[in-house]
């Protein structure tokens, strides 16, 4: 369990069965361990190397079997246990922006992630995250407990929907889906905003 409040939009949109890639934007190393506690199944995670030096969320990583990526090696290790956990029907987590946000807004989708769905030909499951940067920041080695996040599952994207599509148009379709969630995520942080507002001032007769 995390410290914090944690509120899911879109579960029911959640795929229960069948091999699944999920992606998300990044705000925070947090995100994995959001991420875990979110989705409505078990999930494998896609992390790069560096992470798996960090307490608590190394210890996370390497107890739930995480997937390590070697970027300054040619990182086939880690695309290859990835497509092979796709092919057992597993679902795995990665964040297709590449790094984490310096300000909590979306980043630019890399490519990469177009390789491993079109030759697994599995779901692609957006969602998006806000909350987190607030949690911990990139620039602070310090959490921030009375943090709340917004996890938002969008539709899914189905094979056949992007079987004809190329990888800068299944980017674009997935930067907008992501996007969709995202703004739904900051509309839930909004009126939660307001419900908190202090109620207004009583002046004596």
């Amino acid at each position: 369990m995390l410290p914090y409040r944690i509120r899911i939009d879109g579960m029911k949109r959640y795929p229960r069965t069948g091999p699944m890639l999920v992606c998300s934007n990044h705000q925070s190393n947090l995100d994995p361990l959001i991420l875990g506690c979110a989705c409505p199944r078990p999930v494998n995670y896609l992390a790069k190397k560096q992470l798996f030096k960090f307490p608590p969320l190394g210890w996370f990583l390497r107890w739930n079997d995480a997937i390590e990526l070697d970027r300054e090696a040619t990182g086939l290790g880690g695309i290859k246990e990835t497509l092979k956990r796709l092919k057992k029907k597993e679902s795995v987590v990665m964040f297709p922006e590449g790094t984490r946000s310096r300000d909590g807004e979306l980043l630019p989708i890399k490519r990469g992630f177009c390789t491993l769905v079109k030759k697994t030909k599995v779901t692609i499951m957006p969602v998006a995250i806000d909350g987190a940067w607030d949690a911990l920041p990139r620039h602070s080695p310090w959490p921030n407990f009375g943090a709340t996040i917004n996890v938002v599952f969008g539709d899914p994207i189905e094979p056949e929907e992007y079987a004809d599509l190329s990888d800068d148009e299944l980017t674009a379709l997935l930067e907008e889906k992501i996007r969709e969630c995202f703004e739904k995520a900051r509309r839930m942080k909004e009126h939660c905003k307001m419900l908190k507002l202090d109620p207004p001032e009583e002046h004596g007769s």
